[in-house]
């Protein structure tokens, strides 16, 4: 079983960054998928980044330019850096992992872009 911490958020005012960790359990060379989700208050849950194991990062059109995924392959983390944040970034952040078709979840991490 992968288990997924996120670290790393917190309050900050529009127009400045946070960067996102998430520790992973096992080596990120066995996952098919990382990601970051975010829920918003009074929303879905959506896609804001992934990575996919052939290097290609995708990004929802909010977050383009804007927020970036990445990973550390040796101590096995996933990072999203979010830059020119805005008030509607705020929202619970959720680290994701696919492997083998079985996806997990981190518990989330409170992001509040204040205007």
């Amino acid at each position: 079983q992968v288990q997924l911490v996120e670290s790393g958020g917190g309050a900050v005012q529009a127009g400045g960054s946070l960067r996102l960790s998430c520790s992973v359990s096992e080596s990120i060379f066995s996952l098919t998928i990382v990601a970051w989700y975010r829920t918003a208050p009074g929303k879905q849950r959506e896609s804001v980044a992934q990575f996919l194991r052939r290097g290609i990062a995708k990004y929802v059109d909010s977050v383009k330019g804007r927020f970036t995924i990445s990973t550390d392959n040796a101590k096995n983390m996933v990072y999203l850096q979010m830059n020119s944040l805005k008030p509607e970034d705020t929202a619970v952040y959720y680290c994701f992992a696919q492997k083998q078709g079985t996806n997990y979840w981190g518990r989330g991490t409170q992001v509040t872009v204040s205007s």
